[in-house]
């Protein structure tokens, strides 16, 4: 749920965004260029995450995780600067996870046939969206062990619903600015939150959850869970005025997201370099913590969210130094 949140957010943040500029005086145009170039940026350092350190030109792989979200935030804000309203939004949303549907449900996969009937729906190998991708850039997709090459979790044809995930941030924010009262609003967004997850696990049943293949169920059960959290988030905030401590770890990751992430995905890469020598045993940093610490926990479970809490703990020492210092990196 960590990724289509991430998405969710960036679209209920890019509503209060462009309100702000324009409310500061600048134009259409103006935004217009200013989100092709962030978008630009953000695939640029997508590929730095996924290349770094080696930078393999031969399987470099060009999907990624901020590419992903460069497309989904270029395709709402030009949605948003065309035509800021709810029923427009709510179109796109209906025509991208219904149009990807039925692409890989009514489609021939080429060389496989049909799906669902010639070959299984939503096959790991055989789908539409996998073929796609090794069409456009064989040899440079996400390497798995066995399925290597074959597939991408951020290939280009997900993209249409990941947008849908986007949108429903976007929709989300569109709610939170009108002049409702903050109780009409935190129901209004436990309803959506309780009707996406319903209709989500509904459609499920014919169109499975995948968060590989980013499925419209996906979008519509992941969209639940992140308007729950939005709901609890404004009612703490907004209606009960916990604007305490507990907020301040939230506050500064999110004034350097960009920063706090880059500095998360290319951190391993440095410490799984630096080689060592311990107990006869050739390691490095990673996995001799893995081996003198984390393997000390039992319960594997357990050992796996002491790892990950304690990783987020390190990631976040920059971010709070930068929030303490007022520097805010932006893109």
């Amino acid at each position: 749920l960590v990724f289509p949140t991430f998405v969710f957010a960036m679209g209920v943040s890019a509503v209060f965004a462009i309100e702000s500029r324009l409310a500061r005086g600048a134009t259409r145009g103006q935004i217009v260029r200013h989100t092709m170039q962030r978008a630009a940026i953000l695939c640029v350092l997508g590929i730095i995450v996924n290349s770094f350190p080696f930078f393999e030109l031969e399987h470099m792989r060009f999907y990624g995780v901020l590419q992903r979200i460069a497309v989904c935030y270029l395709a709402v804000s030009l949605l948003y600067l065309w035509k800021p309203r709810a029923w427009a939004m709510a179109a796109v949303l209906v025509i991208a996870l219904a149009g990807y549907w039925v692409l890989l449900r009514w489609i021939p996969v080429p060389g496989a046939g049909l799906p669902g009937r010639d070959v299984p729906f939503m096959d790991v190998r055989q789908n539409l969206v996998s073929w796609l991708d090794r069409q456009l850039f064989p040899n440079h997709l996400y390497r798995d062990v066995p399925d290597h090459d074959l597939r991408d979790p951020e290939g280009l044809l997900s993209d249409l619903p990941a947008i849908g995930t986007a949108v429903m941030g976007m929709l989300t924010g569109l709610w939170l600015r009108t002049r409702r009262s903050i109780p009409a609003k935190t129901k209004g967004l436990a309803l959506a939150a309780i009707g996406s997850l319903a209709l989500g696990y509904l459609w499920s049943l014919w169109f499975p959850l995948n968060k590989n293949m980013w499925t419209s169920s996906y979008v519509l059960v992941a969209g639940g869970y992140s308007l729950a959290l939005m709901t609890l988030a404004f009612w703490a905030v907004e209606r009960k005025g916990w604007r305490g401590g507990w907020t301040w770890i939230g506050v500064a990751f999110g004034s350097n997201a960009i920063a706090a992430y880059m500095f998360s995905e290319l951190l391993p890469g440095v410490l799984h370099n630096i080689h060592f020598t311990s107990g006869g045993k050739r390691t490095d940093v990673i996995g001799f913590v893995l081996d003198h610490v984390v393997a000390h926990i039992p319960d594997p479970g357990w050992a796996a969210f002491a790892y990950s809490v304690s990783f987020t703990a390190v990631c976040f020492i920059p971010a709070w130094m930068l929030y303490r210092r007022r520097i805010f990196l932006k893109v």
